[in-house]
C-alpha cells in the first residue's frame, strides 16, 4: 500500500522531520513529549490501516498511542479505561468477523484428514 504514492516509512518519516522541526521552534503548543506522542500515534495509524491481513492487536496499540497523546495535552485517561476502549475495539473486530488469519475447516469433524 501507497500513500501519496510512496511508501508509508517514508511518508512518516517526513512527518516526524516536519514535527521536529515544529518542536525545534519551542511552540506553546507542542512540547518534546507531544511531539514524540504525535509521531507515535501517526505511527500507530499507518502501521495498523497498512498492514495486511489486518491485525486487531495493532488497532489496540492506536488507543494506546492516543491516549497517550491525550495525556500530553492534559486529558488523562485511566489505565482501565483504556484496557476497556481495547477490549471494545478486539470484541468489534471479533463480532464482525474481522478475522483474515483464521480459516475453519470445511467440516469442523475433520482434523487431520481424520473424522474425530
Amino acid at each position: 500500500m501507497k500513500i501519496f504514492g510512496r511508501e508509508p516509512a517514508l511518508v512518516i518519516s517526513a512527518v516526524g522531520a516536519v514535527v521536529t522541526l515544529l518542536v525545534s521552534l519551542n511552540l506553546d503548543w507542542l512540547s518534546a513529549g507531544a511531539g514524540a506522542a504525535v509521531i507515535a500515534f501517526l505511527t500507530a495509524v499507518v502501521i495498523a490501516a497498512t498492514t495486511r491481513p489486518i491485525a486487531p492487536a495493532l488497532f489496540t496499540a492506536v488507543v494506546s498511542a492516543g491516549a497517550a497523546l491525550f495525556a500530553q495535552y492534559g486529558l488523562h485517561v485511566s489505565d482501565a479505561v483504556v484496557a476497556a476502549i481495547s477490549g471494545v475495539v478486539l470484541v468489534g473486530f471479533a463480532l464482525f468477523g474481522i478475522r483474515p488469519q483464521v480459516t475453519p475447516n470445511a467440516d469442523p469433524r475433520v482434523i487431520d484428514g481424520r473424522v474425530a
